[in-house]
Order: C-alpha cells, then sequence, then structure tokens
C-alpha cells in the first residue's frame, strides 16, 4: 500500500485550521467549555491560554492547542463552536428585537396597544409608568433607569 501525498501548503493549512479552532475555544465562557467534553490536557491548555495577558505568550499557546487538536478529532468541538456561535447570534437577533420594542414603546403610544395584543397578559399599568418615566428621563436628559427597567420587562416577559 503506498501512503497517499499530501503536500506541506495542505498539511499548513489543516494546521493553521486547527490553531483557529483553538482561538475559538479560547474565546467561549467556561460553563460552555466545560459541557464539551475535551481532553484534560486540552481543557488544561485553553483555560491557561484565557489567562495569559501577553500576546506572544498567548500565540504559542495557540500553536500549542493546535498541536493538541492533532491528535483528536476535531469535528465535534468544530460542532459545538458553531453550536455556540448560532446562540449568539441568536441571542444578538433577540436582544436588537428588544430594543426596537423599547424604541417603539417609548416612541409610540399605539405601540403599547400592539405588544398587548401580541403578548396577553402583559402588566400594562407597570409599563405605562415605566414608558412615562423614560419619556420624562429623554427630556431631561437624566440617566435611563428607566429605559433600562423597561428593558428587564420585555426581557423577562416570555417572547417567541
Amino acid at each position: 500500500m503506498e501512503a497517499e501525498f499530501v503536500s506541506r501548503t495542505k498539511k499548513k493549512e489543516e494546521v493553521e485550521e486547527l490553531q483557529r479552532l483553538g482561538a475559538a475555544l479560547i474565546a467561549l465562557p467556561a460553563k460552555e467549555l466545560d459541557v464539551l467534553d475535551l481532553p484534560a490536557v486540552l481543557l488544561a491548555a485553553v483555560r491557561e491560554a484565557q489567562r495569559i495577558t501577553s500576546h506572544g505568550a498567548k500565540r504559542r499557546q495557540v500553536q500549542f492547542i493546535g498541536k493538541l487538536m492533532r491528535k483528536l478529532d476535531p469535528a465535534p468541538v468544530r460542532a459545538a463552536v458553531a453550536a455556540s456561535a448560532g446562540q449568539s447570534a441568536a441571542t444578538r437577533a433577540r436582544q436588537k428585537r428588544l430594543e426596537q420594542w423599547r424604541e417603539r414603546l417609548i416612541a409610540d403610544d399605539a405601540a403599547l396597544t400592539q405588544f398587548a395584543g401580541e403578548h396577553a397578559g402583559a402588566d400594562l399599568q407597570v409599563m405605562r409608568t415605566l414608558i412615562r418615566n423614560a419619556r420624562k428621563e429623554i427630556a431631561q436628559s437624566k440617566p435611563p433607569r428607566a429605559q433600562r427597567e423597561l428593558f428587564r420587562v420585555l426581557r423577562d416577559f416570555p417572547h417567541d
């Protein structure tokens, strides 16, 4: 049997891809890392890289993580990182929708009627008070306490 030829360029691309995957692991929060079921050595290297502040030392640690990843199947790690990125995108989209609702509620009285129609069970009296206070804050250039509280009410209400 003859071994399949792999060019140096192809090998280098694979190594760099594993290093990028390792860098994505470093960017994950600790609770998401715990769920991944990574080998202990790799998990320790990722946690160490998260603590490093020096640019050069972090670069070397990413190279080391890439080397460790060559010894395991990167497919589950890729899937977990992709799922994390998808969740982050969904979270950002939800955040944006909530911010848009808050802005609409503050800008237009009809928006509260629309919100109440779409979300039965909303405490309209509390929301009216927060909207009124938010408008006063904006008019008086005060800190956005009521605006933040309105956002919290919207966030805590079951959506989607």
